[in-house]
């Protein structure tokens, strides 16, 4: 049911009413929500009286006390966060809580509840410390020295820390300069701006220098001072221009690089790179040269690798690879491709060791490690059944019946947070019995969510769901589509929930733009296509997978490109290609939409396991991936294909 606002009239029928249904609690428990929303005390008490024992009292409760958190009456809170110790709602309010004692610099009463929390939030964490700070912690500042390169856009309850920092004089002004090009190549001046208010007077940029840098970075280049900041600023104002166009900022930058010092010049060779090769641009290799030995930013190394990639420079992407911090080197991706390095260099034995760490990984470069061991992609042997008793214990899970309730009444944000925070503790049995518990309710995204979390036993009938196999299976036959495909994009686009809408206003099963929708439909002739059709199963699973037919007829016939196509549009998977023929898997890589990179590579991998589902046979990603022409000259065949 869905009643996103009760009026007062309806409201007042409900409390009136000399006993309550599910149905009614149903609508009680939505009008105390909305009571909630617009501070209405009194609808919300009476909401309360009569919402009984349905699933979500202990949330109206909460919301109750949370309302009246104010009246600064800590037995009510300490009473219920007792009797509900371990659940979501509780975590929920005692961060609630802390949150509110922080604003009124109640440290003793924050020391004194936030070891009780489970999975405290980083706001919640820095509220904590500033308590422990409060009463003259000083290793407090050991563990907030992390924030200043880490935490490059600080929730409020943490900006003292840092301003604490910054007094207690443990952080130098080369330090503040590297957090403030660290937030410019985010993007985020605006914090920059802030972590340039923490030099000192006589090191500050003058005026509104930084600001109009920003605005106008070609006005910066006209400067000729010398001093510190005159020339930070010219190597953002070198940064800013290469975001647009790099060769002229490389121009630019080589007019002036003798002005600049050899950190400020490199780290604009440094950005110059970067640019260039999110571009592709073949100088990026180049230009990253001219960055010397200056530590590279996370997001600038591994731009660094998927340049050498596209060149084929195995030697750079091994030397990269290994100058990566220990974190992000150990990731599964830098894992796969030095491999992939020490294998082109004939160490086949380092080779094989690395593809080892990260083989068996339900994922894309766990199946492409699979594959370069000479390993089959199958998935695991499917865990025993589940007993009765075990579907029993799912079924009667406090946490996962509130959860259903949220799902019930069509409040999917609160439903995932509940569900998920269900989970926890669980053991394999009892996530693939919580899994199945959702499968039979349709709650589609939660089933395979669920399963995915299995450490020994698998089910991966229930982490690749097949539903609306009556419209998937003959839509993708009536278009000459691999079904297994269709499922693989199906299941990243919406996790197959049939009225998911994204923020960007895409609909349905496989998140069609209003657009796209309209433009499909003539396309293929649908008569009396409107709008408000293209949440309908059978509608959306038609117009989905004959856009994928016709990005698939113009891009090659080639299921990378159209996967890329179908998220980032056909003329940027087009533009994507090489100069010359590129392996899928490098192709994939250096897609410079970070969204887009990871959904090609979760929806080619997706596919495998369909496959191998539905026929019982081995599948081959590699060969999924193939290798991807050059783009040359020819136009699209649909020139407006959207």
């Amino acid at each position: 049911m869905k009643l996103p606002h009760l009026c007062a009239a309806l409201f007042g029928l409900l409390i009136a009413l000399p006993g309550a249904t599910q149905e009614t609690r149903d609508e009680i428990f939505i009008a105390a929500r909305e009571a909630f929303r617009i501070g209405d005390r009194v609808r919300l008490d009476n909401a309360a009286a009569r919402i009984g024992n349905h699933e979500l009292a202990a949330h109206v409760e909460n919301y109750r006390l949370r309302q009246r958190l104010d009246d600064g009456n800590s037995e009510s809170l300490r009473d219920f966060l007792a009797r509900h110790e371990g659940t979501y709602v509780a975590e929920r309010l005692r961060a609630d809580w802390i949150r509110w004692l922080g604003k009124r610099f109640t440290w003793n009463e924050i020391e004194r509840e936030y070891p009780l929390l489970q999975a405290p939030e980083a706001d919640v964490t820095c509220l904590h410390q500033q308590a422990r700070l409060a009463r003259g912690e000083r290793r407090v500042l050991d563990e907030a020295d992390r924030l200043w390169l880490s935490m490059l856009e600080p929730p409020e309850a943490c900006q003292p820390l840092i301003e604490a920092l910054v007094h207690s004089q443990r952080v130098s002004v080369d330090d503040i300069w590297a957090r403030a090009r660290r937030q410019i190549e985010l993007n985020r001046p605006g914090q920059a701006r802030t972590t340039l208010n923490f030099l000192p007077d006589s090191q500050k940029p003058e005026g509104k220098s930084f600001e109009l840098t920003i605005a106008g970075p070609q006005r910066q280049l006209a400067t000729q001072s010398t001093s510190r900041p005159a020339r930070e600023l010219t190597a953002i104002a070198i940064q800013r221009l290469a975001i647009n166009d790099p060769h002229h900022a490389a121009e630019e930058l080589e007019k002036r690089q003798k002005r600049l010092h050899d950190s400020e010049r490199e780290w604009a060779w440094g950005q110059i790179a970067l640019q260039a090769a999110r571009r592709h641009l073949p100088e990026a290799l180049t230009w990253y040269a001219r960055a010397g030995l200056s530590p590279l930013s996370e997001e600038a190394a591994q731009w660094k690798v998927r340049a050498a990639l596209r060149a084929q420079d195995w030697g750079s992407v091994r030397d990269t690879i290994q100058s990566m911090p220990a974190e992000l080197a150990a990731r599964p991706d830098w894992i796969y491709w030095l491999g992939r390095a020490h294998k082109a260099g004939g160490l086949t034995a380092e080779a094989d060791a690395l593809f080892t760490r990260i083989a068996g990984q339900a994922s894309f470069y766990g199946n492409l490690a699979d594959e370069e061991l000479g390993r089959s992609l199958m998935p695991p042997t499917r865990a025993r059944p589940l007993a009765p008793e075990e579907l029993r214990a799912a079924n009667g899970h406090a946490g996962l019946q509130r959860a259903l309730a949220f799902f019930r009444l069509d409040m999917r944000t609160e439903g995932v947070r509940e569900w998920n925070w269900s989970l926890r503790g669980m053991n394999d049995r009892q996530l693939l019995a919580a899994a199945e518990l959702a499968r039979r309710q349709q709650i589609w995204d939660r089933a395979i969510n669920t399963a995915e979390r299995t450490k020994d036993e698998h089910d991966y009938s229930l982490r690749f769901l097949a539903p609306y196999d009556e419209q998937v299976r003959p839509a993708a036959r009536n278009q000459t589509l691999d079904d297994a495909w269709v499922y693989g994009l199906m299941r990243q686009e919406s996790r197959f929930i049939s009225n998911a809408k994204s923020s960007a206003g895409a609909s349905g099963l496989m998140q069609l733009m209003p657009a796209t929708a309209k433009w499909v439909a003539k396309k293929i002739g649908l008569r009396d296509y409107h709008p408000g059709r293209v949440t309908d199963t059978e509608t959306n699973v038609l117009l989905g997978t004959s856009y994928m037919r016709l990005v698939m007829e113009n891009l090659d016939n080639h299921p990378v490109l159209a996967s890329a196509a179908y998220n980032a549009g056909p003329s940027r998977a087009k533009r994507w290609r090489g100069e010359r023929p590129l392996e899928g898997a490098i192709y994939a890589e250096t897609i410079p939409f970070s969204e887009t990179r990871d959904y090609v590579k979760k929806v080619m991998s997706n596919a495998v396991y369909y496959s191998a589902q539905f026929t019982g046979k081995p599948d081959s990603l590699k060969a999924r991936l193939g290798t991807i022409a050059p783009a040359g000259d020819q136009p699209m065949k649909d020139r407006d294909l959207p």
